[in-house]
């Protein structure tokens, strides 16, 4: 893979959004179209392959996005960066499908732990930033992960394409 050609995505999880699990909101509704136009954009732009790391909210509405995209443009390849065996383990089982499935569309799928670690999920996030030249981040202000992906892929020089989730 030409890590110069892909695209990853960091965002919050849904206790971080307005709407928080609620994804019939039309806040979510419209930030879904816009998370879409965006990605097709970057598409447009010459990157076929995504990563995303696979958590609850965000990166799940970003892999969907992806896996919608493909059906048009069959070229466009999804990594899932998995940051530890079993992260879904304690989400509830509709969540848990909604993962499967989304792993079942991946063309590959990266384990980047055994077992859960303080430091996994900021490990993943960075290895999905150094393997990309552009990061959509899903972003409305909040410290944490998102915040700190973000200030890594910024001394990184990467392309950062934020979206507000307010």
């Amino acid at each position: 893979m030409e890590y110069g050609k892909s695209c990853c995505f960091t965002g919050h999880r849904p206790s971080k959004l307005p709407w928080k699990y609620n994804e019939a909101d039309p806040r979510c509704i419209a930030f879904k179209e816009k998370l879409s136009a965006v990605t097709e954009a970057v598409y447009e732009s010459g990157i076929s392959h995504f990563i995303t790391g696979m958590a609850a909210g965000c990166d799940m509405y970003c892999a969907e996005a992806v896996i919608a995209l493909r059906r048009r443009h069959p070229d466009i390849t999804l990594e899932a960066a998995v940051p530890y065996d079993g992260q879904e383990a304690r989400w509830n089982s509709a969540l848990q499908e909604r993962y499967r499935r989304i792993l079942c569309e991946c063309n590959t799928v990266t384990l980047l732990r055994d077992s859960y670690s303080p430091d996994c999920m900021m490990k993943r996030n960075r290895y999905m930033v150094d393997h990309s030249s552009v990061l959509i981040a899903c972003y409305g202000g909040e410290s944490g992960g998102t915040r700190n992906t973000i200030k890594y892929a910024t001394d990184k020089d990467k392309e950062i394409i934020q979206l507000s989730v307010l």
